[in-house]
């Protein structure tokens, strides 16, 4: 006979008279490289950073959109890979019974699946925002994730062009407003047709263009020879991967890095001459003519090395970067990098049947820009007193409750002690650890001269407590808000 049996976290099997023991597997608890676990103070500064944020959202009027994790992996399309062999393999895709479906790498794919199947049902222009979960498969360090938030907002329909990139740039602007001074940011912002005008006149093929903007666009992390590089026949980085180039000539890759040294919009004009290229400078011409009409044209600047490494991006593109360096947890300085970007996609929607929408949006990376902000602590929790209802006596359990709901239905964040074996001492050091700020205390005589005790945990002083009338609870915990 052979039966199983659980004893002191092993197995036993039995076999012909004899028992043999298989010790239990132990897991390791671990996260995948690239995700990260958010709780406590961490993440009561991202959702304030989520919430100042949607408050600049709502007062430019856009209206909140919510949509799946998934797709199908036909509607996401293949707009990350740098490998072209392999157009999906930058995403989360698996099969089920009937579709290959694939983990959204961005908001902005789902938004015009949504558009082109509910554009009956919408007012145009369509201005919405949205904030959830992206996933890609790429490397990861201190400040790069393989699942983060972003927050979006879009413009999707017919609309003065300049007018709606403008709102754009402004948005991020007064977002990025709410904690930073304005020497610490920069938005950034360029034209795809300036350079795609630039190939043209190199004769770059069309199916290489994709691979050289994508080259482009690594500047900040890789550097000026590690881009060169890439232009021509390959990088091999750090780790030893090597990185297949672009094979251009050497004449090709010069006038492509001399074009990414052009500082301004005039600079542009006189180097280059191409129809295409010309059309994009005056795309962002207007842009600024727009941008003139409000308060934030100090905080923004043409820089021509800010490519956006999406292929669906058309003309007018943001990048938002921070003046300042960051360090990871091994004291190492990093780069950040862009904290907000996007730019036009005038073709993104027209891929679905019936449905021709013109769009421009940015994404605010959340996770990105917290890590800077508590790098130079520009972010506070807003976080009123919370109150511990201490158990003295299971005597009189219901009365502490009675104190407890109180507390909570006025709107005071509290907690009753839920370990009945703890003594007082055990309960204030258990406040202490969770820096909780105000302890309740009632013992027999003081529920017998309806009194109780509010002690201040955070105060320095031995002996900082006061004794109240129960019936003045509500009135002293709120002074002491």
């Amino acid at each position: 006979s052979i039966f199983l049996c659980e004893r002191k976290g092993s197995f036993a099997n039995k076999e012909s008279g004899t028992t043999k023991w298989i010790k239990k597997k132990k897991l390791i608890a671990s996260l995948p490289k690239g995700f990260k676990d958010r709780w406590g103070k961490e993440l009561a500064l991202k959702k304030k950073l989520i919430n100042t944020i949607e408050q600049v959202f709502i007062s430019y009027n856009f209206e909140p959109l919510e949509t799946p994790l998934f797709e199908k992996s036909e509607n996401i399309g293949s707009f990350l890979a740098n490998d072209q062999t392999n157009p999906m393999s930058d995403v989360f895709s698996f099969k089920d019974e009937k579709e290959s479906l694939t983990l959204r790498y961005d908001l902005s794919s789902p938004l015009s699946r949504f558009i082109a199947m509910e554009f009956r049902n919408i007012v145009f222009p369509f201005k919405r925002y949205a904030c959830g979960d992206v996933l890609r498969q790429e490397k990861s360090d201190s400040a790069r994730f393989r699942s983060f938030t972003q927050f979006d907002a879009d413009i999707i329909g017919d609309t003065n062009e300049a007018q709606a990139d403008a709102e754009i740039c402004n948005i991020i602007a007064d977002s990025f407003l709410n904690f930073f001074n304005k020497d610490q940011f920069t938005i950034n912002v360029s034209n795809k047709k300036i350079l795609q005008g630039l190939m043209k006149e190199l004769k770059i093929e069309d199916q290489m263009q994709y691979k050289v903007l994508k080259s482009i666009d690594k500047l900040d992390r890789i550097g000026s020879d590690g881009v060169g590089e890439l232009l021509k026949k390959g990088r091999k980085d750090k780790s030893g991967a090597y990185t297949q180039g672009c094979n251009l000539s050497d004449d090709q890759a010069s006038q492509i890095m001399s074009f990414l040294k052009l500082k301004n919009i005039e600079e542009i004009k006189a180097n280059l001459k191409n129809p295409f290229s010309v059309e994009g400078v005056q795309e962002l011409e207007e842009l600024f003519e727009v941008l003139s009409y409000g308060k934030n044209l100090e905080l923004i600047k043409v820089d021509v090395t800010k490519i956006r490494g999406l292929s669906y991006y058309s003309s007018n593109l943001v990048e938002t970067n921070l003046n300042f360096k960051a360090r990871n947890s091994k004291g190492k300085e990093i780069e950040i990098g862009s904290c907000a970007s996007g730019g036009r996609y005038n073709n993104l929607i027209s891929r679905f049947k019936g449905a021709d929408y013109k769009g421009t949006g940015m994404s605010i990376g959340i996770d990105r820009l917290l890590y800077a902000l508590n790098q130079i602590e520009n972010i506070k929790i807003d976080k009123k007193q919370s109150v511990l209802v201490c158990v003295l006596d299971q005597m009189y359990i219901k009365k502490y409750y009675n104190i407890l709901n109180e507390l909570r239905a006025n709107g005071i964040q509290s907690e009753i002690y839920l370990d009945k074996n703890k003594n007082l001492k055990k309960q204030l050091q258990y406040a202490d650890r969770k820096k909780i700020e105000l302890a309740i205390i009632v013992g027999e005589n003081e529920f017998n001269e309806n009194k109780l005790v509010i002690k201040k945990l955070t105060s320095s002083k031995e002996n900082d407590q006061i004794i109240i009338n129960r019936n003045n609870l509500l009135n002293e915990i709120t002074k002491l808000q």
